[in-house]
């Protein structure tokens, strides 16, 4: 079983993918430590849309690294 998980609860959008909850595939991780640094600490107005900039990146890279498609997650 292939499974997919996203984080983006914060300053970071992840995404990892693990085979049969034992095995990590893949783990890809996009900072926005930088981006939130001149404010002293993190504003979700940007974190929400670096989020949205970023995830489809972040994911199409999870599955490269994992070999795998969407089709094969499950």
């Amino acid at each position: 079983m292939n499974i997919l998980s996203i984080e983006t609860s914060c300053d970071e959008t992840s995404c990892a993918v693990t085979q049969n909850g034992k095995k990590v595939l893949s783990n890809v991780v996009f900072s926005q430590i930088k981006d939130h640094q001149i404010f002293g600490g993190v504003v979700p107005e940007i974190a929400s849309r670096k989020h949205i900039q970023f995830m489809t990146l972040v994911l199409q890279q999870a599955l490269k690294e994992a070999n795998l498609t969407p089709q094969e997650i499950d």
